[in-house]
């Protein structure tokens, strides 16, 4: 496919990235009036899903890449590793005793940070006390966010006995130049020999993980990563765009005198990913992810069964209400958004005297659960029918027009632009709009009439 650079600049433009809806950055901070948080998680219980999901952050890393986002602490003490491990274990047992026992764990992922930086026997510690505490389905979903700086044979032989299924490389870019400029450790173990070793155990999916938009990166340069990428024959590739966002991550400041892509190279960059890995077989699913045929993502994306949260894409088998544990961790629950501190000590403290570490919430309305459901079809199965998510709330055809405030200016503009087709009150994406998809989600969030607030560039 032939990306056509000019729709790409007119429409690069600052848009969330709904993850969640709203977007982080509407979740309230809480002050005086504490809201109710066990009885908001406990109620979580009477909701769909049924299943749990868990998030686990590990926040601690050996060093800090320049282009991070992340929340993250740099530490080469195990001793603050394992006192964190502490914490985490009683913030276990505080969430258990507020979940009905016979719901069970369809998918535990574990993010950073740097997970695998943890040394072996504190990510034990961890599975066992789930295990301990929880109920799991016959076959779970176990993923971890790996650094191949801190990966041995190993280290990755104990993860999969413990159950880990699937495990993430970031490996951002095969260049070594690249990965020195934004301060990413190099392998321990040449990428091509992890790979082999992991894709040697029968049921365990492997996932490789790149950026674009990172100084250095040339389209000459970036095609080498990717041709190198597919010759490894991962189960799925992440291509994600570098959200350069120095107002909120201060590090990135210092990437700017190297030299940041243009759009329109940042541009070129994705197109020559996106075409190479089209061509050689991989499903494009949502924005920038890509899976083999076979692999459950896209069955999920042909059944209109694909699943998204904050961890990423999955399947409504493994999906459940997201429950985060650990610092800066966002449960993601029918009603309610609730984040942790991102203090360490505050997060101890709250621990350690019972109390949930929670710094920000956010309670939903059927309303926004109505918007929240759209733009999730629209990002996850690329279409949507307003007259079946109104049969689904019990409201009129015109009450979701109420509600979304949709802009209907904006999508017959991105109809004449050839990136959807909506008609009979169903908008269906074409293989052009997909590049737009957050574009086309806003159009039905009525908080971007009003927005003041700040948001990466949709490229």
């Amino acid at each position: 496919m032939k990306f056509e650079i000019e729709l790409f600049e007119k429409y690069n433009i600052p848009t969330p990235r709904y993850t969640s809806y709203p977007p982080a950055n509407y979740f309230k901070e809480i002050t005086g009036n504490t809201p109710d948080i066990p009885g908001i998680i406990e109620a979580s219980n009477k909701d769909k899903p049924k299943n749990i999901s868990l998030y686990i952050h590990i926040p601690f890393c050996g060093q800090l890449c320049l282009y991070c986002g992340c929340n993250t602490h740099i530490t080469q003490n195990k001793e603050t590793m394992s006192r964190y491990v502490d914490t985490l274990l009683k913030e276990i047992d505080l969430l258990a005793a507020h979940l009905d026992k016979d719901r069970k764990v369809s998918q535990i992922h574990w993010g950073g940070g740097t997970p695998n930086y943890l040394p072996i026997e504190e990510i034990r510690r961890i599975m066992d006390h789930l295990h301990s505490r929880f109920d799991f389905i016959e076959k779970p979903e176990v993923a971890m966010e790996c650094h191949p700086a801190h990966l041995t044979k190993a280290y990755t032989k104990e993860l999969v006995d413990m159950g880990f299924n699937r495990l993430s490389f970031g490996v951002q870019d095969f260049s070594d130049k690249v990965l020195e400029t934004v301060n990413r450790e190099k392998p321990l173990i040449p990428i091509e020999e992890m790979v082999e070793y992991i894709q040697s155990f029968k049921d365990v999916s492997l996932n490789l993980d790149f950026i674009y938009g990172l100084p250095y990166q040339s389209l000459e340069t970036y095609k080498e990563t990717i041709k190198k990428a597919l010759s490894l024959q991962p189960d799925r590739l992440a291509v994600f765009s570098y959200a350069h966002v120095p107002w909120i991550k201060k590090q990135q400041k210092s990437l700017e005198k190297y030299g940041l892509p243009t759009a329109k190279e940042k541009i070129e960059l994705f197109e020559s990913a996106y075409n190479m890995l089209s061509e050689n077989n991989y499903e494009i699913i949502g924005l920038d992810h890509f899976a083999k045929p076979d692999d459950e993502l896209s069955i999920a994306l042909k059944t209109k069964k694909l699943h998204r949260n904050f961890q990423g894409y999955c399947t409504l088998e493994t999906t459940g209400q997201v429950y985060a544990l650990g610092v800066s961790g966002i449960s993601q629950m029918e009603n309610a958004y609730l984040q942790n501190t991102k203090d360490l000590k505050i997060y101890e403290e709250k621990i350690n005297r019972g109390e949930f570490p929670v710094e920000k919430y956010y309670l939903l309305t059927e309303e926004e659960k109505i918007v929240r459901n759209i733009i999730e079809e629209i990002m996850c199965n690329m279409e949507v029918s307003l007259p079946q998510i109104a049969k689904q709330y019990n409201r009129s055809l015109t009450e979701i027009y109420n509600i979304t405030q949709v802009d209907t200016e904006a999508l017959a503009q991105y109809e004449k632009e050839g990136f959807l087709s909506f008609a009979n009150d169903e908008l269906k994406l074409k293989p052009k709009g997909q590049f737009f998809m957050r574009i086309i989600a806003a159009a039905f969030d009525p908080n971007m009439k009003t927005n003041k607030k700040s948001f990466s560039k949709a490229l």
